[in-house]
């Protein structure tokens, strides 16, 4: 489950490109909190550990902001295209206690039927969860499944507190045999036929 990650921001009063642009070279990341009907407030934290947090899906923050202690997740990372640089972050507040929609990542676990491949159709599935209780992924295991075989969104087992929000019978892993595997195989039999 995600941990709470700890920043301390400082309030910002100067905006626009420029002063990002100073923030940016004195190693500092702006940021914007925002949700539950405040008003949005414009801050920069240390661009280093938040760089290390947002690794993370759904990472979730106790942001201390002139000593008071807010928890937030991260909601939106912009980045240079070119440089990959953190250019600018939003922050959402969530409340303890209260449920979130997140995109969780989809871990394919175990191994299929020897002969076969598992191929992931779906990346990451969207769920309803605790805001203090994110996962960082949920795992799809196909240890010994046959050819044929299918996991649909449905299927994947959640904590007692999640739900799912897609559609049950999205198609999240399959199990095939290889295209060449097969074509191997006839013209091995082929090969072992006898000459007429």
């Amino acid at each position: 489950m995600s941990e709470t990650n700890a920043l301390v921001g400082t309030p910002r009063e100067s905006f626009g490109k420029g002063a990002a642009r100073k923030l940016r070279a004195a190693g500092q990341t702006p940021v914007v909190i925002y949700g539950h009907g405040t008003d949005p407030v414009h801050a920069s934290v240390e661009t280093h550990p938040l760089s290390l947090i947002i690794r993370h899906a759904n990472a979730l923050i106790e942001i201390d902001l002139s000593g008071k202690k807010q928890l937030v997740l991260v909601k939106d990372v912009q980045r240079d295209p070119v440089r990959q640089i953190i250019e600018h972050v939003d922050l959402v507040i969530v409340k303890k206690g209260e449920t979130v929609e997140v995109e969780v990542p989809v871990h394919v676990v175990g191994t299929s039927f020897s002969g076969t491949n598992a191929l992931q159709e779906l990346n990451t599935i969207r769920l309803s969860v605790p805001a203090t209780n994110i996962p960082e992924n949920v795992e799809v295991d196909v240890e010994g499944l046959e050819a044929g075989s299918q996991i649909l969104a449905g299927q994947i087992t959640l904590a007692s507190d999640e739900t799912l929000l897609d559609d049950p019978e999205t198609l999240v892993v399959h199990v095939v045999v290889p295209r060449g595997a097969s074509e191997d195989e006839e013209s091995e039999t082929a090969e072992e036929a006898p000459a007429e």
